[in-house]
């Protein structure tokens, strides 16, 4: 499989891109560029909507410990 389909490669270049997507959008409210109150709320709803990907990308990569049964299970002793 070539580097550029392997899927984990295909993820960690997405988490880039959405972290340049996130810088770009914040550069352009530090530096002014907004002029109406409602452009800053859609650049700000841009910036959290990527932000939540990127969060749920994390998520998905993190290993997840399997939940025990013993809280499941009643046991009956005799």
């Amino acid at each position: 499989m070539s580097e550029a389909t392997d899927p984990i490669n295909v993820i960690y270049k997405t988490q880039r891109l959405l972290d340049e997507l996130i810088d770009n959008n914040a550069s352009v409210i530090i530096a002014g560029g907004v002029d109406s109150m409602e452009k800053y709320n859609y650049i700000l709803g841009k910036i959290h909507t990527l932000n939540q990907i990127k969060q749920e990308i994390s998520n998905l990569l993190e290993p997840k410990e399997p939940e025990p049964d013993d809280d499941k299970v009643t046991r009956i002793r005799k």
